[in-house]
């Protein structure tokens, strides 16, 4: 069968894979489209094989939340280059990914890739996307919440590199797409609190601080009298940056998030406050 210029640019239109690419698939299948098709998603496995020990540091971050913001989800796909991180059919497909997280709610990346969207299961849209951009593609994390007795809110930063997915009680759907919740959600995209409160920080992390903030004191010629309040003071400081309640509002920096929380609560007659979030660096080392 002959290889024509119109039986490549259909193969093309079908799968996404560049034209040589098509070429060759339709000639080592002798010109029949089905396994052409199946040479592609087959040369995407591959083409994945091959790049398994790639970096991957590219990519987005992806947030959704449901209407009535009582379900929501974040989840980073990675890819090698930023020109694939932002190409269109990239960005499809890590928002087709997010969908499945959201409907199907599955517990892990691996249970992700056998569930099923578009026909195919998440695993064979990986494969075809390998297929067409040639490089390591990557679900690397995701995670999802539901609130039935609270609300949901996300924000996306920096062209999708950062995201955050921030529960909260006190306040409406209105609030957490477009007031306080969104507020929030920017408050921890920008300033990256370890954890809400200070009572989360871990005892070894609070005696390993305050180590360091008398060995410091000492090195500074302090007496030794004086060297835990000095720690002590320095370790407040530590609270400021590291609790989100404890940090300067970003909106308002003659107030603290706790400040604002609480003027949010005395508004709308209920307690405002910070259940639990996620925030999401593209990239970054996960523990």
């Amino acid at each position: 069968m002959d290889i024509t210029t119109d039986i490549i640019k259909r193969l093309r239109e079908r799968t996404g894979a560049g034209m040589m690419d098509c070429k060759r698939a339709l000639e080592s299948t002798g010109g029949d489209m089905e396994k052409a098709i199946d040479y592609l998603r087959k040369k995407g496995a591959a083409v994945g094989a091959k790049r398994a020990d790639r970096s991957a540091k590219e990519g987005v971050i992806v947030t959704r939340v449901s209407p009535d913001a009582k379900s929501g989800v974040i989840l980073e796909v990675n890819c090698e280059t930023d020109f694939v991180g932002r190409s269109e059919d990239f960005i499809k497909f890590a928002s087709t990914v997010a969908g499945v997280v959201q409907q199907q709610k599955p517990s892990t990346v691996e249970q992700l890739a056998g569930l099923r969207a578009e026909g195919k299961t998440v695993a064979e849209l990986l494969n075809d996307m390998l297929a067409k951009v040639g490089e390591k593609i990557e679900i690397r994390r995701f995670n999802l919440a539901e609130s039935p007795d609270g609300t949901l809110s996300v924000y996306t930063h920096l062209g999708s590199k950062i995201g955050v997915l921030v529960e909260l009680s006190g306040i409406t759907a209105t609030d957490a797409a477009t007031g306080i919740g969104r507020d929030i959600a920017m408050q921890i995209a920008a300033m990256n609190p370890s954890v809400i409160a200070r009572d989360q920080v871990e005892k070894s992390l609070i005696d390993r601080e305050m180590e360091v903030y008398k060995t410091q004191a000492k090195n500074e010629g302090k007496p030794d009298h004086i060297l835990e309040k000095i720690a002590t003071g320095r370790l407040e400081k530590f609270y400021q940056e590291v609790c989100l309640v404890e940090q300067t509002f970003i909106k308002d920096g003659g107030k603290t998030v706790k400040e604002y929380l609480h003027e949010a609560s005395a508004k709308s007659g209920k307690p405002v406050a910070v259940r639990k979030f996620y925030r999401y660096h593209l990239g970054e080392e996960v523990k």
